[in-house]
């Protein structure tokens, strides 16, 4: 169990330093293309391995990019977790694109539209009756 907690603790660190060096220390510019952000980060139980999650707002073309400049700059990453986390030996680094984000928004998009196609329906209908019942329920109450 305290191995757990260990790798959780790792990945947390991880998070948090590759988030810093997002900001100020990868200077390949084709990082900067679409805003880059880190998702998650999910580390093996021997720490030999860790994929980094990053989802990146953008076109198509930006993303490409984004993640080209992402595994180019893997090596300097590891290297600088080496320096940053103090630990007997880095994991590995892989960067995979994290689609969840762009996937939710879609979502989102499409219920906004539902919600505004029901609104369009309801306006068409003409007001309500506000008590609810309708000329035929009348005739049929004797």
């Amino acid at each position: 169990m305290a191995q757990s907690r260990r790798v959780e603790r790792v990945a947390a660190l991880i998070r948090r330093e590759v988030s810093e060096l997002l900001i100020s220390g990868i200077k390949d510019e084709r990082v900067q293309h679409g805003m880059v952000s880190v998702t998650s980060v999910e580390v093996a139980g021997d720490l030999q391995h860790c994929k980094i999650f990053v989802s990146v707002f953008g076109s198509n073309e930006d993303r490409e990019v984004a993640m080209a400049g992402l595994q180019a700059a893997s090596t300097y990453v590891k290297g600088e977790l080496g320096r940053r986390l103090k630990m007997r030996r880095t994991p590995d680094v892989v960067f995979v694109l994290d689609r969840g984000l762009e996937k939710g928004n879609t979502v989102l998009g499409l219920l906004q539209r539902l919600e505004a196609e029901r609104r369009e329906r309801g306006a068409d209908e003409g007001p309500a009756d506000p008590a609810g019942g309708t000329d035929t329920d009348s005739e049929t109450e004797v």
